[in-house]
């Protein structure tokens, strides 16, 4: 008997027993039922709402407070995107309102920054003020005889440390040995490519999924043929659904849309569906979702760029050798059990070997020639009537 228990939308979660939200909410992980932490409930919690929590508005902070080199290179980039666009000659303030970087206070009537443009445009040193557990990690590790060939974090100190900024450096670091081929449209030459958008699409979902109250924070690792994209947070539709695509459901909505009015990542559901089949299509290894549980839940997508036909051949040829190293084993035993029963029954004929060996005739006559040939063992006879006995 078979009992289907549907998942629980984020709007239903946590589902709890006894009445009691902290010692009753459980997580089944295909191997049993687990109690949650606080953490993980709290996090629910903060799920339940259609506002994400990048929609809140900051009234401690002013627009002021929000890094102008960054806001200024997202303009220039809205710009060359969409030139001519209704709200190209907005003043700053009327911009951000309307790309959802800031919003009105119902408190004091004045302009302030939404958490979600704080996080895209602000300094790390204000983000951490609102977001504690805050932290932008990209890892370069090409040689292994070196920690890090490269290193990026937010709390460096050396740039401003927001979203906006982390994406195109992180983007420029990892599209660097992607091969682009030779194509051009109307006498212009072509230099994106399936490759470099769904690139795009892992690294911006990312972080409009990443959870900024979870600790680690996000952390980007490039290695040789490999791209590992992590976040806190778990999957909020789901990794089956995810996988599927279809519906989409960004746990920070304003950072989506910013995103999305400069040409980066998809709000159809349709991103990570586009990566796989981008993987698909260049016959790479097909890609790795996983979710991590606990007080630091995390969701990992793992990109390789290794053909699915040399991992076969690695695969076979490991395969090979195994089978060639028992193959070995065994035709040393067999030439030992050989030597044995020359010692004790004397000169002795193929097919009595053979039936002691329990193989063929035509096997044992390869295995008895092997043996002449090494001095172990002696012939004497014609081809038919050819008997074997040990070298004195």
């Amino acid at each position: 008997m078979a009992i289907t228990v549907p998942r629980a939308s984020r709007e239903q979660r946590p589902v709890y027993i006894n009445g009691d939200i902290f010692k009753g909410t459980f997580r089944r992980n295909w191997e049993g039922d687990y109690h949650c932490t606080p953490s993980e409930i709290r996090a629910m919690l903060r799920d339940q709402t259609e506002q994400t929590m990048d929609m809140k508005i900051l009234e401690d902070w002013s627009i002021s407070d929000l890094n102008q080199e960054s806001v200024q290179a997202y303009r220039n980039l809205h710009r060359s995107w969409k030139p001519g666009h209704v709200w190209e000659m907005l003043e700053n303030e009327e911009y951000l309102k309307n790309i959802g970087a800031a919003a009105r206070s119902k408190i004091d009537g004045k302009i302030h920054p939404t958490a979600a443009g704080m996080l895209m445009f602000g300094n790390e040193y204000d983000i951490v003020r609102e977001f504690p557990e805050y932290f932008l990690d990209y890892r370069e590790n090409l040689d292994p005889t070196i920690r890090w060939t490269d290193r990026l974090q937010s709390s460096s100190g050396e740039w401003s440390g927001n979203v906006f900024d982390f994406y195109f450096r992180v983007y420029n670091k990892i599209i660097k040995d992607v091969k682009v081929p030779f194509k051009m449209v109307g006498g212009v030459r072509i230099d994106d490519t399936p490759v470099h958008k769904a690139l795009r699409e892992a690294l911006a979902n990312c972080l409009v999924n990443t959870d900024f109250y979870v600790p680690r924070g996000v952390v980007i690792k490039k290695e040789n043929d490999l791209l590992i994209f992590e976040n806190p947070g778990y999957i909020r539709t789901g990794k089956e659904q995810m996988r599927k695509g279809g519906e989409s459901d960004p746990r920070n909505k304003g950072l989506m849309k910013m995103f999305n009015l400069v040409n980066i990542g998809e709000r159809a559901g349709s991103g990570v569906p586009d990566i796989f089949n981008t993987w698909e299509q260049e016959e790479w290894v097909e890609p790795i979702i996983e979710e991590r549980y606990g007080d630091a839940s995390r969701t990992s997508l793992t990109l390789s760029f290794v053909k699915k036909q040399a991992k076969k051949t690695s695969e076979k040829n490991k395969r090979n050798k195994t089978s060639e190293i028992k193959q070995a084993k065994k035709t040393l035993q067999n030439k030992e059990k050989i030597g044995a029963f020359l010692e004790y029954n004397g000169a002795s004929k193929t097919s009595e070997i053979a039936k002691m060996l329990g193989l063929s005739e035509a096997r044992t006559r390869a295995l008895l020639k092997e043996m002449v040939l090494e001095g172990s063992i002696t012939a004497s006879g014609g081809t038919k009537k050819k008997i074997y006995f040990l070298q004195e």
